[in-house]
């Protein structure tokens, strides 16, 4: 049986920042608990802005020229920060349907989503994730990761600055953020910010429950569009959860109902 893997920072809905690293090149900071809980904003940012450095490296990150690209800058035309932390996007060429944001505003779509999904499903994801960071869902989850690294008495920063960290890091906090998922309040949490996400910027927040309906769809072998997921596709483990992500559906299509947004007739 095919293995789904987990997609979407969070994953919309699904994944998390740190959960897209490959655990053989996440970047260790190993701080100790108390310096976890004390580490500045800025330093958070610094020290994922290292791990994205690292993660595009490992992917093949579209140009500018490219028409993936140039749909995502259409789409996010004027979304520049959230929380006072800029924002960049970038495009990962990937069949995996995914998409995640992290706390120093790096936000990264795949391919595979932008195949998969029309605009209006493409933004609330994006929404999603975004909501991740400005609700410091992922400043916590970094934290925790710290807690839980065994390195924890590494030396993540003298006197203010942020270390830059090394090969000999690389690793051993791999496991620990691997496994700093979201919790489900915060996957609610996140659904809400990116209903109103789609809201402020004149779009239908059906596109919330719709993004959700072929997300389940696919994880079940099938799409909405009526065609089979590609082979190579990756779908989330997560929605194979499938009354809590039907929960999830329900919740985004009766808030749209009842503020007066109608389904729109079929997929465009």
């Amino acid at each position: 049986m095919k293995k789904f893997i987990i997609i979407l920072a969070a994953a919309m809905m699904t994944v998390s920042c740190s959960e897209q690293f490959n655990a053989a090149y996440l970047l260790s900071s190993g701080a100790k608990i108390a310096q976890a809980a004390t580490l500045s904003d800025e330093q958070i940012q610094a020290y994922v802005g290292q791990y994205i450095k690292q993660l595009d490296a490992q992917n093949t990150v579209l140009p500018e020229s490219n028409a993936y690209v140039k749909r995502v800058r259409n789409l996010t035309k004027g979304i520049t920060s959230v929380d006072n932390v800029p924002l960049n996007f970038k495009v990962y060429q990937t069949n995996d349907v995914n998409a995640f944001a992290c706390a120093d505003g790096s936000v990264r779509i795949y391919t595979g989503l932008l195949d998969r999904m029309t605009d209006d499903e493409v933004l609330g994801v994006v929404g999603h994730e975004i909501g991740h960071v400005a609700l410091k869902h992922s400043k916590k989850q970094f934290q925790a990761a710290l807690r839980n690294s065994a390195i924890r008495d590494a030396v993540v920063s003298t006197g203010g600055a942020v270390a830059v960290l090394t090969a000999s890091q690389l690793g051993d906090i791999g496991e620990a953020l691997l496994s700093a998922k979201f919790s489900r309040k915060q996957e609610n949490q996140a659904d809400d910010y990116g209903y109103q996400f789609l809201v402020d910027h004149g779009k239908n927040p059906w596109a919330m429950a719709m993004a959700f309906e072929e997300l389940l769809n696919m994880s079940t072998g099938g799409s909405s569009s009526g065609t089979q997921a590609a082979s190579g596709t990756s779908v989330s483990d997560l929605f194979s959860d499938h009354p809590a992500t039907q929960d999830r559906i329900n919740k985004m299509a009766t808030r749209a109902t009842n503020d007066g947004y109608k389904r729109p007739a079929k997929r465009k």
